[in-house]
C-alpha cells in the first residue's frame, strides 16, 4: 500500500509514457498519476521528441514495438545526448531482446503483461540510484522566490497560496526558464483538459504574482509559441 510520504515524495518526479496502444497508455497514465507522479504521455517517438524539447523528464517508459521508430531506436538515439532513465516495455520477453535493450542504454526492461505496481517499484528503484542534484536553490523572479521541489512560492519570506493547478503550471514553466512552452504541452504537463484551461491557470497565476496582470513581467505570452517564465 502506498503511503502518503511516498506520494508526496513523487510529486516532483515527471514521467513520460510512450506507447502506441491507447488503452495501455491511458491506463498507465492514470495509475502512475494516482501513485503521486506527474505524468505526460505520447503515442509515438515523434510526439515524445516534441514533448522533450520543452519539458524535462525524470524517467521514460517506452514501448518497444511501436510503428515507425521503435523503442529500441528511440533509446539508442536518446543515449547519444541524454542519460535520462529509460524503462522498456514489450510483449517480447526473450533474453535476446532484454540484452539488446540494455546494450542500447536502457536502465530496465519489463515484459508485457505486467502488474502496474511492479513498474512503480522499478521506477522507484532506478530513481533511488540517481544522485539528487536537482535542488539548486529557489528560483528568483522579481520579489518572488519559488522552491520547485516543495512547490512553495514566497514573497519577502511570506508564503503565497497556490492551487494545485497553479503550482503545477509554475513548476513546469520553472523547469525551462526563458523557454517558450506550447499550450498543448503545458496542458499535458499539468493535467489540464484543454489549452483553454491552461489560459485560465495562467490568468489566475498572473493575478497573484504580477504587479499588473495586464502587463506581465514574469509569465509572458510568446505569440504563436505559448508561455514562458522570465526569472532573474
Amino acid at each position: 500500500m502506498t503511503t502518503s510520504h511516498e506520494l508526496s515524495g513523487r510529486r516532483d518526479i515527471h514521467l513520460l509514457v510512450v506507447d502506441d496502444d491507447d488503452r495501455i497508455r491511458d491506463l498507465l497514465k492514470r495509475y502512475l498519476t494516482k501513485q503521486g507522479f506527474r505524468v505526460s504521455a505520447a503515442s509515438g517517438a515523434g510526439e515524445a521528441r516534441s514533448l522533450m524539447k520543452t519539458l524535462a523528464f525524470d524517467c521514460l517508459i517506452l514501448d518497444v514495438m511501436m510503428p515507425g521508430e521503435t523503442g529500441f531506436e528511440l533509446t539508442q538515439s536518446l543515449r547519444a545526448r541524454s542519460d535520462v532513465p529509460i524503462i522498456l516495455l514489450t510483449a517480447k520477453g526473450e533474453a535476446s531482446d532484454r540484452i539488446e535493450g540494455l546494450k542500447l542504454g536502457a536502465d530496465d526492461y519489463l515484459p508485457k503483461p505486467f502488474e502496474p505496481e511492479e513498474l512503480v517499484l522499478r521506477i522507484d528503484a532506478i530513481l533511488r540510484r540517481i544522485p539528487d542534484d536537482k535542488d539548486d536553490g529557489p528560483l528568483l523572479f522579481g520579489p518572488w522566490s519559488f522552491d520547485a521541489l516543495r512547490g512553495e512560492l514566497t514573497r519577502n519570506g511570506e508564503s503565497a497560496k497556490l492551487t494545485s493547478g497553479e503550482s503545477a503550471l509554475l513548476s513546469t514553466l520553472a523547469g525551462r526558464v526563458g523557454v517558450p512552452i506550447a499550450r498543448h504541452v503545458l496542458a499535458e504537463a499539468i493535467g489540464a483538459k484543454s489549452e483553454r484551461a491552461v489560459d485560465v491557470q495562467v490568468t489566475r497565476l498572473r493575478r497573484k504574482i504580477e504587479n499588473d496582470s495586464a502587463e506581465p513581467a514574469h509569465v509572458l505570452t510568446v505569440r504563436g509559441k505559448g508561455y514562458k517564465l522570465v526569472a532573474d
